[in-house]
């Protein structure tokens, strides 16, 4: 399993992007179900997000965030970061691991 953090750029109006917020934050309910992210926000000042993610490439992670009502919208750009979780807190072994 790969590891991510997601950066996510607002590139349409805070109205644009406010409009497609619902969808975007049910999107990303979906992926939390899925075991895929681990925890997400707002940059701030809301420029944009950021997001901890997992998957078992960098193009699986790219193609569930293609699917996000942001990048359909066409609201954000993102910049997609692999990272190796050596040191974590315990609680989150299970997550790191996949176990």
């Amino acid at each position: 399993m790969k590891h991510f953090l997601v950066e996510l750029t607002y590139t349409g109006t805070p109205e644009q992007v406010g409009a497609v917020r619902p969808a975007h934050r049910t999107f990303l309910q979906g992926g939390y179900e899925q075991g895929v992210l681990l925890c997400s926000g707002p940059q701030n000042p809301p420029t944009g997000a950021v997001v901890i993610a997992r998957a078992d490439s960098l193009e699986a992670i790219q193609t569930f965030f293609a699917n996000d009502p942001y990048a359909q919208a066409q609201v954000a750009r993102y910049r997609f970061v692999e990272f190796d979780p050596v040191f974590r807190q315990s609680f989150l072994e299970a997550w790191v691991t996949g176990a």
